[in-house]
Parts: structure tokens; C-alpha cells; sequence
């Protein structure tokens, strides 16, 4: 039997399960979820496989008499299942009863969807580098709302390479755990074949392939940048109408992402423009088909890596942090100041970071979160500029810099 690998839902899972009747944990394809699910239920319906036709017949039927929690696996193989889940949830609403995996959000069938009040969603992303390592760690930003950030000693030594390979192997279980990095790379160059040519017309009608997979590229391309959607659809030689239909697509199947632009009354004239980002670098390196020494002789395109990687592990702790916060990003619309990463805190407080792939920083480079400390007073909470080097230390009031080792480096102070 394979060793299972602890995931950062699996405790909030388990808690919905006691107090929840249907829970829905979805995530990118061959991201875990199934193998995660599996722990925590007690009998598996496959439907895009061996139960479809069962409970295509007579999915109410077919949902009855089984062990609790009912796996139901890949729901968009037979989605008249979640209206028998709604039936059920409705006749008998203890705790426990359903979980349900699926690789599409519902925006792609919202007619079937019967779920609100019923069904709870609970998001799952590639692993991190802190489950790889099966590291436990505290969430990065509830260390850095606390002044707990590890010291140099206790983060990894790491340097430019050592990053940009852990970016370029990414989070999805199968490369980052199993295989080697050639045949690795060989995966992710084929699962972005496959999002354009297999799984967008399972879920999103028939899209052009070709074009569908040069809209991929100039997305990964342009992962981690404020980028007008013209440039995109130019760039992938679609007209708007299709872009836009390829990336809402695209967001079904939690291929890409975005960050959106963050705004507060204290601060004028902020862009709108949402950065936007692959789901894995990863994926983003298999997408663009690019090796360790291709972004390495690119700045920009390793800068992009760089902060697609640092972005997917702070994405992952927002559902598990004992601090609640949403990520957003900072651009004034001249361009002249932008913060890449904002969390933003409850009352209204944020912490600003800044994402380097230098190994040196000095205090220029947090001048833009110096300018936003100064500018929200109390309401700022923190601000820490991540380096690829391997020192921490205190650049400013309430600024450090901290090598991005410290995402997943165990403080040695358990919560309270």
C-alpha cells in the first residue's frame, strides 16, 4: 500500500465531516483530491467511470444504502448526482453523510446546481512545498501577523537553482513525488496537452484546440503580470469574445487563477487590473515547455516563475491559517508603485509582500511597502520582502526580509 501523504485540508475536512452533511472538495485534476477523499470516506462511487451508468439511470436509487461518507468521485461524469445529494440532504441532514471530488467548479453546469445550504466547498491546490517535505509549519502569514518569522539558521539554505527547481517540479503529486525531473517535465508538458485538447471539451463544448492551447501559453507567458486581456487574445490570435470564453473556461478547470487588484479610501488612483497567474509553475514550466537553464537566462521569465511558485504556497494556507485573509495584489494605475502580494487581514489591516529573485535586498528594495506602511499607519500589519538568498533580518519598522525558505521552514513554536 503507497504511504499517504498528509494534506493541509485533511483536518478541516475532517471537521466539516462531523458537523456537515455534504461536503465538496474540489481542485485542478490529479491534484490529490481523490486520494484525499478516499481517507475520510467509508464507500467510493467513481462516476466518470464504473458507476456512471448507474447513477445516470437513477442516481437517487443508486445514492441509497451505502456507507457513509459516500464518496462520490468526479461529479461532472454524472452531475444529476448532486440533485439526489440535495434530496437526501434535505430528507436526513445529519453530519457525515456525502463527499463529493470534482476537477470543474460549477460554473460550468450551473443549471444542475442544487447546492447552496446544502453542500460545502472546500478548495484543494497542488501540494506545497511544506507537504512534500511532510513539514509541519504553522501558515506563513499567521507568523507573520505574530513576529514569529524563522530565523536564517532555521531556514533552508537554498539558493537560486534550489528554488527554481523546486518552482519548475511544482505541486502536483505525480512529478513533484514520483518521478524523475525529465519524465517529470514530460507529465506537465502532457497535462497541459490535455487540458486543451481532452478536458475543455468534457466540460466547456469544443473549443479550437490549437488556439485554445496558444491562449495557455500566452497566459503562462504572462503568469504573475497585470496584462490587459488584449494582450493576450492578440497574442493567441482569438478576438475577445473567445478570450474571454477561454479564460472563464480555463478557471473551470482551476488551470489559472488571479489575484485581484486590492483598493482602500486611503489610497488614490490603484489599478484595477487583476494579475493573473497559472495554478502551478509547475505546470506554467510544462506549459511553455522550459527547462531550469531556459528561465534562468530569461529575468523576466524567471521572475514570473519565481512568484507563480511563492503565490501557489501562500494561495494553499488562506482556508487553513488561524488568520483569516484574502490575496490581492497592489499597482497604482501609473505603474510607479506595486506591491505583489497584499493579504488582506480582518479590520481592514493588510500585510504587504514583496517577491524577489535576488539573493541580496537591501532597504530599496521594500521602498514600495515603506511607501505603503507610511501610508496606512496602524492599518498595516507587516511587510516582509521574500529573496532567494539565505538571511533574515530587519529592513525597516515592521519590514523583514526572509529567504523564501521561511514559506515552509518550522518555527519550532507550536500554536496556541
Amino acid at each position: 500500500m503507497e504511504r499517504y501523504i498528509p494534506r493541509l485540508v485533511d483536518e478541516l475536512l475532517a471537521q466539516y465531516l462531523k458537523e456537515l452533511p455534504a461536503v465538496m472538495l474540489i481542485g485542478p485534476r490529479a491534484s490529490g483530491k481523490t486520494t484525499t477523499a478516499a481517507k475520510h470516506a467509508q464507500s467510493i462511487a467513481r462516476l466518470d467511470s464504473d458507476h456512471s451508468a448507474a447513477f445516470a439511470a437513477s442516481p437517487d436509487a443508486a445514492l441509497s444504502g451505502r456507507a457513509e461518507p459516500v464518496l462520490l468521485d468526479e461529479w461532472q461524469g454524472v452531475p444529476e448526482v448532486l440533485g439526489a445529494v440535495k434530496r437526501a440532504v434535505d430528507a436526513d441532514r445529519r453530519p457525515g453523510r456525502y463527499l463529493i471530488t470534482g476537477s470543474a467548479r460549477t460554473a460550468t453546469v450551473d443549471h444542475y446546481w442544487p447546492g447552496t445550504g446544502r453542500i460545502v466547498i472546500l478548495r484543494m491546490y497542488p501540494l506545497t512545498v511544506a507537504e512534500q517535505l511532510q513539514q509541519p509549519v504553522r501558515p506563513f502569514i499567521d507568523r507573520v501577523v505574530d513576529g514569529d518569522l524563522v530565523s536564517a539558521a532555521a531556514a533552508p539554505a537554498l539558493d537560486l537553482r534550489d528554488y527554481l527547481q523546486l518552482a519548475m517540479r511544482g505541486g502536483f503529486p505525480e512529478p513533484a513525488l514520483e518521478l524523475g525531473e525529465t519524465t517529470g517535465r514530460a507529465w506537465l508538458e502532457s497535462y497541459a496537452e490535455q487540458v486543451a485538447m481532452r478536458d475543455a471539451r468534457s466540460y466547456g463544448g469544443a473549443p479550437d484546440y490549437v488556439r485554445l492551447l496558444r491562449y495557455l501559453e500566452a497566459y503562462a507567458i504572462n503568469s504573475s503580470c497585470t496584462v490587459h486581456q488584449q494582450t493576450l487574445y492578440d497574442a493567441a490570435g482569438v478576438n475577445r469574445k473567445t478570450a474571454l470564453a477561454y479564460e472563464a473556461l480555463l478557471r473551470d478547470l482551476q488551470v489559472v487563477d488571479e489575484l485581484p487588484a486590492w483598493s482602500t479610501n486611503r489610497l488614490k488612483r490603484l489599478s484595477r487590473t487583476p494579475k493573473r497567474y497559472v495554478i502551478d509553475s509547475g505546470l506554467l514550466a510544462g506549459i511553455l515547455r522550459v527547462g531550469t537553464d531556459d528561465v534562468l537566462g530569461s529575468g523576466t521569465l524567471l521572475g514570473n516563475v519565481i512568484d507563480t511558485f511563492v503565490v501557489a504556497q501562500l494561495r494553499a494556507e488562506t482556508l487553513t491559517a488561524r488568520t483569516r485573509y484574502r490575496l490581492s495584489h497592489l499597482r497604482d494605475s501609473n505603474g510607479r508603485r506595486e506591491v505583489d502580494v497584499i493579504a488582506e487581514l480582518g479590520g481592514g489591516r493588510t500585510v504587504g509582500i514583496e517577491i524577489k529573485s535576488a539573493s541580496r535586498v537591501s532597504q530599496s528594495d521594500a521602498r514600495h511597502l515603506l511607501w505603503l506602511r507610511d501610508s496606512m499607519g496602524d492599518r498595516f500589519a507587516a511587510g516582509v520582502v521574500l529573496h532567494t538568498g539565505p538571511d533574515t533580518f530587519e529592513l525597516a519598522d515592521r519590514i523583514t526580509a526572509a529567504p523564501i525558505s521561511a514559506l515552509w521552514a518550522h518555527s519550532g513554536q507550536p500554536e496556541t
